[in-house]
């Protein structure tokens, strides 16, 4: 399919089924210390990291004088359900309900839009997208690849994550059902509440039938966030917003996800404890209002120094998903390390979306996501030279 525009780059898939990516310089996101080796994929996967790797039936990708990293996750984006930055869709959230768990991210995802192979040459190569922060519950998202047309055949893992949201964002846009915070939790408690009891009545209903409540799609949709099968993914910002949040997910026995968490850095060791993922940012942008001020790459390296899973974020459309991994370089140079910042990029955003068994490192048995670059791709000089999906070249720079 020929496209215009941004997709002029893009390379279409082909169905290669054996390819052997030779020479480059391995940074894995697991060992600290990168090293020069070929990888063997066959079938979209990673099968052998060797050096000299020969395979008489295999394409190969010469790859001496670049580094080679994991494809960068975006953990926290709309990619595909806005249009310019500002220019809402209409599809990203429903202002006529703030309680809308049935809603499915996949449905209002445009594989279409301009951002995918933006985001697709700056190498990012998976995005986790969906509904945004208007309403307290506003549906699920997807895990999804950015190189593709059909939107089923991207995804990663759907669903991904029950986005929810706290402070200024439902207030402002559901003020007509919403004035205060009271009524935010009361709402998010309750409505986990009501979904508890729904699959406990279906539960009892194996046995006698007369207990299986009336179908409801809202708290079917929440069944899987009941059962701990995804989290409950939260935007929110300050601390007494955040430790509500952490409060109910203890009460109702739910995993959470913290997006955004400006003020996070004040409970970094009890995030570390707990085990709660936090996505910070975005960065690259003034603080919208009071809740936010607190926003900055200093406190992003403060988490992760306390061991909580970081992973930042590019909140697409509130800065370009072309600038996630400048963002992480942003860390750098608070204090971490080019393979700590990394990881922000890539291993824990896959563990933060569940999708690590597939995503986030150069390992045997995961997909064959890369990017391809002279140098650190979280400096602002350096530019992807070629990114591979699946194992197959799909965009490679001035081609």
């Amino acid at each position: 399919m020929q496209r215009s525009g941004f997709y002029h780059n893009i390379i279409d898939k082909g169905e290669l089924i054996m390819l052997i990516i030779k020479n480059g310089v391995i940074h894995d996101a697991i060992h600290p210390i990168p090293y020069t080796a070929d990888i063997l994929i066959e079938d979209k996967k990673i099968i052998h990291i060797d050096q000299n790797i020969q395979e008489s039936d295999a394409e190969i990708f010469d790859a001496a004088g670049l580094d080679i990293y994991p494809g960068f996750i975006d953990a926290h984006s709309h990619l595909g359900v806005f249009g310019l930055s500002g220019q809402a869709t209409k599809d990203d959230a429903e202002k006529n309900d703030p309680v809308t768990p049935h809603h499915r991210g996949i449905d209002c995802v445009n594989p279409l839009a301009f951002t995918f192979p933006k985001a697709l040459q700056a190498g990012v190569t998976c995005v986790c997208t969906g509904p945004g922060s208007v309403g307290v519950i506003a549906g699920t998202h997807v895990a999804m690849k950015t190189s593709g047309y059909h939107l089923d055949k991207m995804i990663v893992k759907n669903p991904v994550a029950m986005k929810a949201a706290v402070g200024e964002n439902p207030k402002t846009h559901m003020s007509k059902f919403i004035t205060t915070r009271l009524t935010i939790a009361a709402l998010i408690r309750d409505t986990l509440l009501q979904a508890k009891e729904y699959k406990a009545k279906k539960d009892a209903a194996v046995e006698n039938n007369s207990t299986k409540p009336p179908y409801s799609p809202k708290l079917e949709a929440l069944i899987p966030v009941i059962e701990k099968k995804i989290p409950l993914k939260v935007h929110g910002y300050r601390v007494d917003d955040l430790q509500t949040v952490i409060r109910i997910a203890k009460e109702c026995d739910i995993d959470i996800t913290l997006e955004h968490a400006a003020d996070a850095y004040m409970l970094a060791d009890e995030l570390a404890k707990d085990k709660i993922p936090v996505a910070v940012g975005p960065f690259f942008t003034q603080p919208k209002r009071s809740e936010t001020e607190n926003k900055s790459p200093e406190h992003a390296v403060e988490l992760f120094r306390a061991g909580v899973c970081v992973s930042v974020t590019t909140d697409d459309p509130a800065i370009s998903s072309e600038y996630l991994a400048l963002s992480a370089g942003l860390l750098m140079r608070e204090g971490l390390s080019e393979f700590e910042a990394l990881q922000t990029i890539t291993v824990n955003p896959a563990k933060h979306l569940r999708i690590e068994d597939r995503l986030g490192s150069i390992t045997v048995g995961k997909d064959a996501d890369f990017v391809l670059a002279k140098g650190c791709p979280m400096q602002v000089t350096v530019k992807p030279e070629a990114v591979f999906v699946d194992g197959s070249l799909v965009y490679q720079r001035g081609k």
